[in-house]
Formats: structure tokens, C-alpha cells, sequence
């Protein structure tokens, strides 16, 4: 197994709540194509058979369309991934876990993803020899499977203390012992300087691919709004402080989207700009005008017009008149075809339909 030397952009579906409906990640396939991204990864919380509840096989239905998932992306042209988050398996021996291991990697690889993601993201972390435990478990799952690419998302994937706060101290020269202990031709996952970082400086990702001992792939969670305070907005804005110069100070970036699946079609626009245009890239632009493609000139306008109520002010500084008011100029978008998914999704939202539910970090 070598690693890959090209950098590559896509999405990983890896929030927590609401997962996107599956007609939706089929409509999105094209979409990702046109934007010449790389990759469609899918991962969400939600999915239990690929978390908490790994040991058991997918139910036959969930199993198909995600095969129909993985044969559609590779017809498209995009690498299509899996998120595989063994919840918490370091706890115990890997090598008593092995035949379960197995197990469920071989029902990966009749799904033929390209990509796989080991994640050990949102668990417990102060364990002692956690990178030496989790490194097992990854060259178990590295023995089985059949993917070209592997990417490694650690417990501690952020400088943001809040990790720390969550899920307990991080154990000394994690980060190194990580980069030490996992096959050099995986892929590391890093969300930046913060969790929901604003940008990737150059000094940082320096010494954090010192510490890895190779670029770090970025998780970048921005659109996403899964948590108890961003599920109150709507991420709508271009991106910003994602430069050019990513492509040879990472090893790849990965989007992480919004619960709303059609809505973040406008954000993910701006990125595919950001890359392409260079130093002309206008965030503001760039919104501007993927509001206008996607939604046509009405629906459009009023989402650039509304853009700060959603992106700033949020359902809790919006009263129950600007929210009526809202809902109503909204849903009369939503008898049109072409704009419906749009239109839905933000009356959805108002109407509490993306509310965070604590429950999903727990399940």
C-alpha cells in the first residue's frame, strides 16, 4: 500500500442528527461531479451499523442502496468512501475483537468503497497507550479490506481544548505517537486549529504535518451545523480562509456538510470557486451566484437577501413574526420542481424540523 500524492476534494456525510435522505445523496452524485470534486464519503452518526451497533450486518434494504450508492459515484467519476467508526473498540484487546473485525470489513468490501475512514472521532480518549491501541485495531482493518485509500480520523484531531473537556485529557505525544505508529500511506484527518476552524495557517499545518509525519487531510466542518448551537443557523456564506495553497500544505480536504443536504449545495460551490479562481475568488460573489444557479432568480434573491437573518441572527434572534414571515415566503417556493428542495428545507428548518437533539450524541 503506497500513499496517494493527489490532492482531492469532496465531502464526508459525518455530522451527528438528521442524515441526509437517500434520494438526496443520489442527487447529489451529479452535483459533486459538476463542481469536480473527488469524493463522496459516507459516514453519518446516525448510522449505527457503521458506530455503536458495528457488530450487526446493515439491514438488507440499507445494504443495497448503499452498494446502488457506491456503483452510481463510481460511475460518476468520484470515489465513494465509507466512514467505519468501531465505537470505543481500543477499550479492549483488538485481537480478541478480530473475527467480528473481520466480519465487518468483508461486508465493506462487497460494498467495493474506494476509500475507507477508520474514525475514532467523538469517543473516549484518556486511555492509556491509546495510539498504540488504535494503531492495532487499524492494521486489523488495513489486513482486510480491500480499499484503495485509507484515511485515519484520531480522538484528538483539533488543537481545541473543548476535546480535551469532552472527552478527557490527551494523552502524552498522542499526536506523535499516532504519526509514528499508523502505515504511512494513511491518511490523517485534522480539523485545523479549532474544531469549526475559520482558516488553516501555514505555521500550524506545518507543525501538525511534523507531528503526523505527513500532510494532514482536512476535516473541515464548515457548513456543518449538528450541535446544540449551530443547528439554529443556516450556513449559507462562500467559504473563507481556504486558499489555493491548501493543495500543497494538505493531502486532501474533506467537506463536512450541513444536515440540510440541498442547502449546502450552495457553500459547496464557493469552495470548488475558492480553488479555481485564486487570488479573484469573492466569497460574497460566489454565494451570490450559486444562489442565483441553483434556485433560479426569485428563490435566489430572497435566499441573498435572507442570508443574514440565517446566517447571523439564527431561529433564536428571529421572533415568531420574522419566523411566520419567513415560513410563508418560503413555502411559496415549494410548488415548483425546481425549486422545492430548496425552498423545503429552509421552511423545515424554521419550523423546527433540523432541532438538535441531545440524544444523538449518545446513541
Amino acid at each position: 500500500m503506497t500513499a496517494s500524492n493527489r490532492f482531492e476534494v469532496g465531502i464526508i456525510e459525518g455530522f451527528f442528527g438528521r442524515p441526509w435522505p437517500w434520494a438526496d445523496r443520489q442527487a447529489a452524485i451529479g452535483f459533486l461531479a459538476d463542481l469536480g470534486f473527488d469524493f463522496y464519503i459516507y459516514a453519518p452518526k446516525a448510522d449505527r451499523h457503521l458506530r455503536k451497533a458495528w457488530t450487526e450486518p446493515w439491514p438488507a434494504a440499507d445494504f443495497e442502496r448503499l452498494a446502488a450508492l457506491c456503483r452510481d459515484c463510481r460511475a460518476a467519476g468520484l470515489g465513494f468512501g465509507l466512514g467505519f467508526s468501531p465505537f470505543e473498540i481500543y477499550l479492549e484487546d483488538p485481537a480478541g475483537l478480530r473475527s467480528a473485525l473481520r466480519a465487518k470489513v468483508a461486508e465493506l468490501n462487497r460494498i467495493a468503497p474506494s476509500i475507507l475512514s477508520i474514525q475514532f472521532d467523538d469517543m473516549t480518549g484518556a486511555v492509556p497507550e491509546l495510539a498504540a491501541r488504535q494503531a492495532r485495531a487499524v492494521d486489523e482493518i488495513l489486513a482486510a479490506s480491500t480499499a484503495e485509500r485509507f484515511i485515519l480520523c484520531p480522538t484528538y484531531y483539533s488543537d481545541d481544548p473543548r476535546l480535551e473537556t469532552v472527552f478527557g485529557a490527551m494523552p502524552a505525544d498522542y499526536l506523535e505517537d499516532v504519526g509514528r505508529l499508523i502505515d504511512p500511506a494513511v491518511d490523517i484527518y485534522w480539523t485545523g486549529p479549532k474544531i469549526f476552524s475559520d482558516d488553516y495557517p501555514a505555521d500550524h499545518l506545518a507543525r501538525v504535518s511534523a507531528q503526523l509525519r505527513r500532510k494532514p487531510f482536512l476535516w473541515d466542518n464548515y457548513p456543518v451545523n449538528d450541535s446544540a448551537k449551530t443547528s439554529t443557523f443556516l450556513h449559507l456564506a462562500g467559504f473563507s480562509g481556504r486558499p489555493p495553497r491548501l493543495r500543497t500544505q494538505a493531502a486532501g480536504h474533506a467537506v463536512n456538510p450541513m444536515n440540510q443536504a440541498w442547502l449546502s449545495r450552495i457553500p459547496l460551490a464557493s469552495l470548488a470557486d475558492s480553488y479555481a479562481q485564486g487570488a479573484a475568488y469573492d466569497p460574497q460573489e460566489s454565494c451570490a451566484a450559486a444562489c442565483r444557479r441553483f434556485c433560479g432568480p426569485a428563490l435566489g434573491a430572497a435566499l441573498i437577501a435572507d442570508l443574514p437573518a440565517f446566517q447571523e441572527q439564527g431561529l433564536n434572534g428571529l421572533d415568531d413574526g420574522a419566523r411566520r414571515a419567513l415560513v410563508a415566503r418560503y413555502r411559496a417556493f415549494t410548488d415548483s420542481p425546481d425549486t422545492a428542495p430548496y425552498a423545503a428545507e429552509v421552511v423545515d428548518w424554521l419550523e423546527g424540523g433540523y432541532a438538535f437533539d441531545p440524544n444523538c450524541l449518545s446513541d
